[in-house]
């Protein structure tokens, strides 16, 4: 499923206009993304958590010539499923 077609799901499911459930789907995205900027957890209770896990540096090689470099520390946004989710899918 893409962007447009979950637009269209939920604008069925909620009696919304596509318009209005693009809107609602663009700021949820942006809230989620500024909250995970500032380091906040974005938990939605049976859905699921979002989170930043930190990556620490490492050495690393290059596949090409087999050099060794270093590889810098790193954010990375993360999801983990909540149970309902789980068992939904199962």
């Amino acid at each position: 499923m893409n962007k447009s077609e979950l637009i269209a799901a939920v604008a069925d499911k909620s009696d919304l206009s596509k318009a209005d459930a693009g809107k609602a789907i663009d700021a949820l995205v942006e809230v989620i993304g500024k909250a995970l900027k500032k380091n906040d957890k974005v938990s939605l209770v049976g859905f699921g958590t979002f989170s930043i896990r930190k990556r620490a540096s490492r050495t690393g090689r290059n596949p090409k010539t087999g050099a060794a470099l270093k590889i810098a520390a790193s954010k990375n946004p993360s999801f983990k499923a909540g149970k309902a989710l789980k068992d939904a899918v199962k």
